[in-house]
């Protein structure tokens, strides 16, 4: 593709020569001259500038003199759109596999695809040009949006929802039951789980997530938002739109996380809080109360990203105050040894 077409289509502005032809997308080591790569990030800049690829797609073209640059205001954004016209996906073809086993109740729209060994259950509904991967299993009355696509060996248990557009990588389980016990003379009961999980449309869930349905009531992930591998989101938790969940991630039962919150990885959330719009819980911490919309914080239990650091520096003094209280200790001690007496 000619760059001054691909800029046209991404929004971008060339400098350099319009006409170079890209025939791919590469790394930064990996890219030639007939090659676009991408540079977003500070901590690459000595790779960029020694990167012979030719054409470098990013949003400050100052350090990069007399090179061939796309510049774009969103380069990473701009990127998802290169990677989809130089490697646009190819859906299997519509039809029901000879080994699937599809109940006479359930309900195909137009074009869907069913793989091999999956087992779609009675009065399932499933959208039109969706996409049931290998060994899914799909349980009864479950219903599964338009454009959907469930990789292989996803479990939608009974009841759930999945909206449309949405993408279930493989392993994703939705609809097992809440961890829900009750304890009376140290046996544990299990409380049944007669709920069900929604998930709205343009939600993505990674590798091996799971999502266990209401103890009663609805589990809800929002709209558009984006879940990492290896989550656990507990029953009766309510996701709000637009939430960036990162690896590893879990969400305790029945909280509730406003509009666009950010997990990062490894982050906890107990059961019963609520976490306001936009907030952030920074890596490993642990969220053990309610969190106020905007705020940003880090550390176990969690406190302001601010107030975190400032302990975590002072942590680190520690030793020194040690050392310092060690020779005042043995200064005071010689003191009153030449003193005895006296």
């Amino acid at each position: 593709m000619r760059l001054g077409d691909l800029a046209a289509k991404v929004g971008g502005e060339v400098h350099g020569d319009p006409n170079l032809e890209i025939a791919g997308v590469k790394t930064l080591e990996e890219a030639g001259p007939c090659d676009l790569s991408f540079y977003h990030n500070r901590k690459y800049l000595k790779a960029a500038q020694r990167s012979q690829a030719g054409v470098l797609l990013v949003e400050d073209p100052s350090p990069f003199p007399g090179r061939t640059l796309l510049v774009h205001p969103e380069p990473y954004a701009a990127l998802a759109e290169i990677l989809e016209l130089f490697f646009p996906p190819l859906p299997p073809p519509p039809g029901v596999h000879p080994t699937a086993v599809v109940a006479e109740t359930a309900q195909l729209g137009a074009e869907v695809s069913v793989g091999p060994g999956a087992v779609i259950g009675d009065h399932v509904k499933v959208g039109d040009r969706a996409v049931i991967g290998a060994n899914c299993v799909i349980g009864n009355h479950c219903r599964i949006g338009a454009e959907t696509v469930l990789h292989p060996g996803v479990v939608i248990e009974p009841h759930c929802e999945v909206g449309a557009r949405c993408i279930l990588h493989a392993g994703v389980v939705v609809g097992s039951d809440g961890f829900g016990f009750a304890t009376v003379f140290g046996v544990h009961r299990k409380v049944p789980q007669v709920g069900r999980v929604v998930i709205e449309d343009d939600v993505e869930l990674g590798a091996n997530v799971c999502v266990d349905r209401a103890t009663l009531g609805e589990t809800r992930i929002g709209r558009g938002t984006k879940v990492d591998n290896l989550v656990q989101i507990g029953h009766n938790v309510v996701i709000g739109e637009g939430c960036l969940l990162v690896a590893q991630t879990g969400i305790a039962g029945s909280s509730q996380l406003g509009k666009g919150v950010i997990l990062a990885g490894q982050a906890g959330v107990t059961g019963h809080v609520t976490i306001g719009d936009g907030a952030i819980v920074t890596a490993k911490a642990g969220a053990m109360e309610d969190i106020p919309a905007g705020a940003m914080v880090s550390g176990m239990p969690a406190r302001p990203h601010r107030e975190w650091l400032v302990a975590q520096a002072r942590l680190y003094r520690l030793q020194k105050l040690v050392e310092r209280f060690s020779e005042f200790e043995e200064r005071l001690s010689r003191l009153e040894a030449k003193n005895a007496g006296h």
